[in-house]
């Protein structure tokens, strides 16, 4: 298993590459990050420190709430970061990644958000908010 991974965007003008072992998936199932991906988030945390990003001017960020921002391709669409101010991390989504990713599941948060028309009928640890 490598700690370095690489990934991308779907027209490849934002790629990025992480160091070190990355976090067990997130799945969120809040309505932000329903309706930006039309199903539910899967993403990873890597430190900032410990990530390189080209295309960074092909980000753009949008504030979609008092305390954090999503990243996305401003050319094709593609949802990549998650970022909350004042943390040294950034969620990046696990679709983003190129295989192989090593990225195992982790747990559920805010379930009592999740959309009408799927079940989380998984063994996972599922949360009904954040997770503290």
């Amino acid at each position: 298993m490598s700690d370095i991974h690489s990934g991308s965007c779907l027209c490849a003008a934002v790629r990025f590459k992480t160091r070190g072992e990355l976090r067990k998936l997130i799945f969120c199932h809040c309505t932000q990050c329903r309706k930006q991906t039309g199903l539910y988030y899967a993403a990873t945390n890597v430190l900032d420190r410990d990530m390189e990003l080209e295309g960074a001017g092909d980000v753009t960020w949008y504030r979609s709430s008092d305390g954090a921002q999503r990243g996305f391709c401003r050319h094709c669409g593609s949802a990549l970061f998650w970022k909350s101010d004042g943390l040294d991390y950034t969620s990046i989504m696990a679709g983003a990644f190129d295989k192989p990713t090593d990225l195992k599941p982790g747990y559920h948060i805010y379930c009592a958000d999740k959309g009408d028309f799927y079940e989380i009928d998984d063994e996972l640890p599922k949360f009904e908010a954040g997770r503290s």
